[in-house]
């Protein structure tokens, strides 16, 4: 039996998602959170062999963060991201969370139970598109940005100064600006503005 717990902040999908895992003998879903913090605490409640991860939950932490929580428990269970979002900056922070799998909620039913079933395995499970995407981030030969770099940008682009983005990734003023610089080199651009559109137009940022 494959225990599973769900964490996403929208009832209906929730809702959606065990009724359709219900079909299958051998899963399990034992429970469910609608925020970072409960999914890390109901794991360690449960102990599920799956945690079915959203990213986005309205809150300050991401399903990524949770991710990494979970990640870092003793004997932890395989995280699965299922999300609407997929961006090199969304992939590559749930990927380097621990997540072992990443799939969009578009996914087809037996897509989904397919993955569910490799990562309870200890395999990787990611969806085609995804996969596609992965691949051609590593064959690109355009500078790709940085884990870092991707977070620095993402602050830039929801509105904060560079104090702003020091305090919440806990680093200096300084640090930020030689990341700023870096992201201008990388992307070929001389503003704040500008690298969030080529961002964005580059599939970078959502």
């Amino acid at each position: 039996m494959i225990r599973i717990v769900l964490a996403d902040d929208h009832p209906v999908v929730r809702a959606g998602l065990r009724a359709m895992l219900a079909g299958d003998a051998d899963l399990e879903v034992i429970g469910e959170a609608a925020t970072p913090d409960a999914a890390v605490a109901l794991t360690v409640e449960a102990m599920p062999n799956i945690v079915l991860m959203d990213l986005q939950f309205g809150t300050e932490e991401t399903g990524a963060d949770a991710t990494r929580r979970i990640r870092a428990l003793p004997d932890p269970p395989a995280v699965l991201v299922l999300t609407n979002y997929d961006t090199d900056g969304d992939i590559l922070g749930a990927v380097e969370a621990g997540a072992s799998g990443y799939l969009l909620k578009d996914a087809p039913p037996d897509e989904l139970i397919t993955a569910i079933r490799a990562a309870a395995a200890g395999e990787t499970a990611l969806a085609p598109a995804i996969a596609g995407r992965l691949l051609a981030r590593m064959r690109s030969p355009q500078p790709s940005l940085s884990t870092r770099e991707i977070e620095v940008l993402q602050l830039v682009a929801a509105g904060a100064t560079n104090g702003e983005i020091a305090t919440r990734l806990h680093i200096s003023d300084a640090t930020v600006k030689s990341h700023l610089v870096h992201i201008y080199t990388k992307l070929g651009v001389s503003s704040r503005t500008a690298a969030v559109a080529t961002a964005r137009q580059d599939g970078i940022l959502r």
